[in-house]
């Protein structure tokens, strides 16, 4: 690299996405920075993620401490603390966002706090220093969008960053929007006792997965009581002294309904943090200010890169970590994997019953003109699965029919968001269920689903 620059990457942006591609890139031998505002580890190590699954753990046990005497136990007087449930998700929090300030002293990449603005192709502005680089990461990541007329205020409408800190549980909670983030609050509101509703203006929650699983889904929360308002619009929020009243309107019906809670929590996805970091004046290609890149995370601008929520691809943290190595090794010059395919990426809910899938569902490949086999195989069977007590959902493989190529992996149950990455390795390596089906899977495990949904998907399967 050029000795004329202060280092030869310069990483905008510490999440998941930013330090990943700046311990890549030091451990490529590149001299790196790393520019922060606010804190190592970005959305997901400190207010997403991972503060998200340390409450989704505590409301796991509330939800089996309910079933007590399913297993032969009972309390005389149960009682749950709400606020040390956000005090040890902060405290797990906390844990790995040091981890990640050791990595880049481990690494020797140097952090420099403050807000980042690009002032030329190799040069960031942070407060009154001017820092160049032969190469520039952009990894800003996004933030809560709202809606109009619904803008956050920190005690009656909340966004996910509000929700994931209080520690004092309202009495009722309407969740605008039933995608990942809304699902996974409205399970750990509800594990506590809150009376929840979600909003959900496609036909159904979880509208990026298969049918089939988000039936179960669905069927799952409306049992454990949370009100699914499917096919609605939220028309206005009005807030109060005593609450919040949301209006919804049905759109098969035209009936609108205004329903009362203590907090509504919006949860309609991100956007991006593009704003005041100097795009427009290095000429930055975005659209509607997602930043455009290519398969190796190049912009527009030569030596500028750019990775994770900013790019608008996929929103999660695996993705912008993988986008990072690549960047990294783009740099670097050296063998990497360009990523052609984000339909492929793992996507992941961390409801009860969780629910993992990757590549497309049946609906889509064959509205994509496939000829399709499909094999599925349920957990009521597992033997595994009988024995955790947590029977309900389904292992579901969409392949092509002709080659036997996967097109999609969809499973909704137990732990099944650690049963994911089977697939995307056989993705990966390009193997047909097939292959699955003879991979010995142990027994008794929760894994034997994948291996006997992969011999139904070829026509046999043995406990069926």
């Amino acid at each position: 690299m050029a000795n004329q620059f202060d280092y030869d990457v310069l990483v905008l942006g510490g999440g998941p996405g930013g330090y990943v591609a700046a311990i890549r890139s030091a451990q490529l031998g590149l001299k790196t920075a790393l520019v922060e505002k606010e804190h190592l580890g970005g959305v997901c190590l400190n207010w997403g993620c991972i503060p998200s699954k340390a409450l989704i753990r505590n409301a796991e046990i509330a939800h089996l401490l309910a079933r007590g005497r399913e297993f032969g136990f009972s309390f005389d007087n149960l009682q749950m603390d709400f606020g040390v449930a956000v005090k040890r998700s902060r405290q797990v929090s906390d844990r790995l966002v040091k981890g990640v300030g050791f990595l880049m002293k481990k690494n020797q990449i140097d952090v420099i706090e403050g807000f980042g603005t690009l002032t030329g192709r190799q040069t960031i502005q942070v407060g009154e220093r001017s820092v160049s680089a032969a190469n520039i990461i952009l990894s800003t990541g996004g933030r809560p969008a709202s809606l109009p007329g619904m803008e956050f205020d920190g005690e009656r409408i909340l966004n996910y960053r509000q929700a994931i800190v209080q520690d004092k549980l309202p009495d009722s909670l309407v969740i605008v929007g039933g995608g990942p983030i809304g699902m996974e609050f409205a399970y750990v509101y509800r594990a506590y006792g809150v009376d929840v509703t979600v909003i959900e203006m496609l036909p159904h929650v979880l509208p990026n997965e298969d049918v089939e699983v988000v039936d179960v889904v669905s069927k799952a929360f409306r049992k454990d009581g949370v009100r699914l308002l499917e096919n609605t619009r939220t028309e206005s929020v009005k807030t109060d002294e005593s609450g919040v009243k949301v209006t919804v309107k049905d759109l098969s019906s035209g009936e609108t309904e205004t329903i009362s809670a203590d907090q509504v929590l919006i949860a309609v996805g991100i956007r991006p943090n593009s704003d005041g970091i100097g795009l427009e004046a290095v000429g930055v290609e975005t659209v509607r200010g997602w930043v455009q890149i290519n398969n190796r995370m190049q912009t527009n601008i030569p030596g500028i890169y750019a990775i994770g929520d900013l790019t608008g691809k996929m929103a999660l943290a695996h993705v912008a970590s993988a986008q990072g190595i690549v960047a990294a090794e783009t740099i670097a010059g050296v063998e990497t994997l360009p990523i052609e395919d984000y339909s492929a990426m793992p996507r992941c809910t961390y409801c009860h019953p969780q629910v993992a899938s990757m590549g497309i569902t049946e609906a889509q490949a064959r509205e994509q003109g496939y000829e399709i086999q499909v094999g599925k195989f349920p957990f009521q069977p597992n033997g595994k699965a009988l024995g955790l007590g947590d029977k309900e959902g389904f292992v579901k493989i969409v392949t092509d029919a002709r080659y036997g190529e996967i097109l999609g992996a969809h499973m909704v149950g137990p732990e099944v968001t650690e049963l994911l990455p089977e697939f995307g390795l056989a993705k990966l390596m390009e193997l047909t269920p097939a292959e699955i089906a003879r991979n010995v899977h142990a027994h008794p495990t929760l894994s034997e689903v994948i291996m006997e949904a992969a011999h139904a998907a070829v026509g046999h399967a043995i406990h069926m």
